[in-house]
């Protein structure tokens, strides 16, 4: 019964990306419900490779991302996996015809936090595309549904816009990539403290993402347009918070946005949209 097995792999990949991200799981149920299930699909495939070299401590990372990586590729081909987040990831793959270079750059930015702990400007760049910016391609083609001129047109805003997201995340998650992993990504702390000055030089660059993340988003079909509007608000307010911190603190505690306060501007999203304000 094979369709059971692929309903199980869907709700695998649903429960997934429940259970590691709020603020993702909320933004996907403002899509079209027919979204709903292939964007679960690609994050539960992103969310499991990140844990194995960010989490499994206790094993060989490298051994089973390289397993991971064989069974990613055969789950394409044969179009089916006994892994479940594999084969929901798949179906999304074979469905939308995902480009195969997005899925080989990503695993290869997977690859790369095995090794690297500092990047300069060419390493972070790269490490930004692969981990972040074929992110939001992959979640394009699904939302662009075969419209390859659409897709084409909106590919530059959707890595600009998940650029910007995973820089966030960097700063919000500054000391445990440092203390927990060892890890800076910003090419500044090479030469540089990171100071006020080193903090709002990286600001800055986000907000020159946000805003070209932002054009994109009024280009979107309306059946993803308002999902993905609230992941942007929800980002842009979390980078609001980081900016009113000082660097210091940054350095010493993660930095939240409570529930009530996301319920909250999703709700505000929620009447921007349904009076046609974005």
């Amino acid at each position: 019964m094979k369709p059971l097995f692929d309903n199980i792999s869907r709700k695998s990949s649903k429960m997934v990306t429940k259970a590691y991200s709020t603020s993702f799981s909320m933004g996907i149920k403002f899509l079209a419900k027919r979204f709903h299930d292939p964007i679960y699909g690609v994050y539960g495939f992103v969310r499991l490779a990140d844990e194995i070299v960010d989490s499994f401590h206790d094993y060989d990372k490298r051994q089973l991302l390289a397993e991971f990586k064989v069974d990613t590729y055969k789950a394409i081909e044969q179009k089916i996996s006994l892994n479940p987040i594999l084969n929901s990831f798949q179906e999304v793959v074979n469905k939308y015809q995902i480009d195969p270079w997005t899925i080989e750059t990503f695993l290869k930015s997977m690859e790369m936090d095995l090794d690297k702990n500092t990047y300069d400007q060419h390493g972070y760049e790269e490490y930004i595309l692969g981990s972040a910016e074929v992110v939001g391609l992959m979640c394009l083609s699904v939302f662009t549904e075969g419209n390859k001129t659409m897709y084409e047109e909106l590919k530059p805003y959707a890595m600009k816009l998940g650029s910007a997201f995973q820089k966030i995340n960097f700063l919000r998650d500054f000391k445990a990539d440092a203390d927990a992993l060892g890890r800076l990504y910003f090419p500044q702390l090479r030469t540089q403290a990171f100071d006020q000055i080193t903090k709002e030089e990286i600001e800055n660059d986000i907000i020159k993402d946000f805003k070209m993340g932002f054009e994109g988003i009024k280009k979107l079909p309306k059946d993803a347009r308002f999902g993905v509007y609230v992941a942007y608000i929800y980002y842009s307010q979390l980078l609001a918070k980081i900016m009113d911190m000082p660097a210091s603190v940054i350095m010493e505690e993660r930095v939240r946005i409570s529930d009530k306060r996301k319920y909250a501007l999703f709700f505000g999203s929620y009447f921007r949209h349904s009076f046609n304000l974005l």
